[in-house]
């Protein structure tokens, strides 16, 4: 819970501190401009809030790494939700007042989660998690989203360096569970010289991994990447 609000805290520091020109330059995220993706994250700590307001009963039916789906194909771009993301995010225009509804409801989020009870069961998606579980899965999110905002803007700080080794051991156990021939109980481990940021970026498809890179990753380098959704 305390990663959760440490990397949260980051990315919203990162995001307060761009200028009005850096909204217009692309992210990490394929499609995406930078204020598509503060949009986007208006839109997760929407999702936070209402999740943590949806007490559930019965049994948890994911936890951390099973409440991400993998594909092995990454969006196609049809998806209606995103484009309802650029489409509002074209429409504040005034990239203050995207910031502004960042600031209210991304802090909003932020204390809803420092309030949570870890052992509370609540439903997203149709499923049932522990609001430990559900917010350890956001750390993932939001250092991956945190990497997609600078992707273009070398000035502005990344992730706090807790996220991105605790999001690499996330991927690893997620590809263990995914990739044939392995299992759940043996993460896959990406080559040692390969930094947490590599991992993630590698991993999950956000850039294409160097010939020396490809080398290194062997039997792992034609099941990847994972597209986390």
């Amino acid at each position: 819970m305390d990663l959760f609000s440490r990397t949260w805290a980051a990315l919203r520091t990162a995001a307060a501190g761009l200028r009005a020109e850096d909204f217009e330059r692309p992210s990490g995220c394929a499609g995406w401009l930078v204020r598509d993706l503060v949009c986007h994250l208006v839109i997760d700590a929407q999702d936070v809030l209402i999740t943590l307001a949806t007490p559930a009963e019965g049994e948890p039916t994911r936890d951390a790494l099973t409440y991400w789906t993998v594909s092995g194909t990454p969006p196609a771009g049809d998806d209606p939700l995103d484009a309802l993301t650029v489409r509002l995010a074209a429409a504040y225009e005034d990239p203050a007042l995207l910031m502004f509804h960042l600031d209210d409801v991304g802090s909003a989020a932020g204390r809803a989660a420092r309030l949570a009870d870890p052992g509370l069961r609540v439903s997203t998606r149709g499923e049932v998690l522990t609001v430990g579980d559900y917010l350890a899965a956001y750390v993932l999110e939001w250092t991956l989203h945190h990497l997609d905002l600078t992707a273009h803007l070398p000035g502005v700080a990344g992730p706090p360096p807790e996220g991105l080794a605790r999001s690499r051991e996330m991927v690893e156990r997620i590809a263990g569970a995914a990739l044939p021939g392995a299992g759940a109980a043996s993460p896959v481990v990406f080559p040692a010289a390969f930094s947490d940021e590599d991992v993630l970026l590698v991993g999950t498809g956000r850039r294409d991994p160097t010939a020396a890179e490809t080398r290194a990753l062997g039997e792992l380098a034609p099941a990847l990447p994972l597209h986390l959704g």
